[in-house]
């Protein structure tokens, strides 16, 4: 088993409790604060969780929800299972693919 570290982004959900219910309503608040980001930055900032997200980003977006870092982040240790290779090559510890079976495509009006 290998340590890693994960986490849940909550900005949705935050901004839901606040009524707040489409992306481009943070695009003003942002830039109130200094952050300039397109509509489909911020789109992406809601629904999907960052990889990386500037201190200044995070920061306007604690002062728009009232919240702290902690609130939009919260960071889980996670386990994930290391395959170990055998002698011959093969993984172990880890679910095999199912065999592959052929398939016939049908179209419209063939049989």
């Amino acid at each position: 088993m290998m340590k890693r570290m994960g986490f849940t982004w909550n900005l949705r959900r935050l901004m839901a409790e606040r009524d707040m219910y489409q992306t481009t309503d943070l695009v003003p608040l942002l830039a109130e604060y200094g952050v300039h980001l397109s509509r489909e930055q911020v789109f992406r900032l809601v629904t999907q969780p960052p990889q990386r997200l500037s201190m200044d980003t995070l920061a306007a977006l604690c002062g728009i929800l009232g919240v702290t870092p902690a609130d939009l982040i919260e960071v889980a240790e996670t386990h994930v299972q290391v395959a170990k290779l055998t002698a011959t090559g093969e993984t172990t510890g880890t679910a095999k693919a199912p065999p592959a079976r052929r398939v016939r495509v049908v179209r419209p009006g063939e049989r």
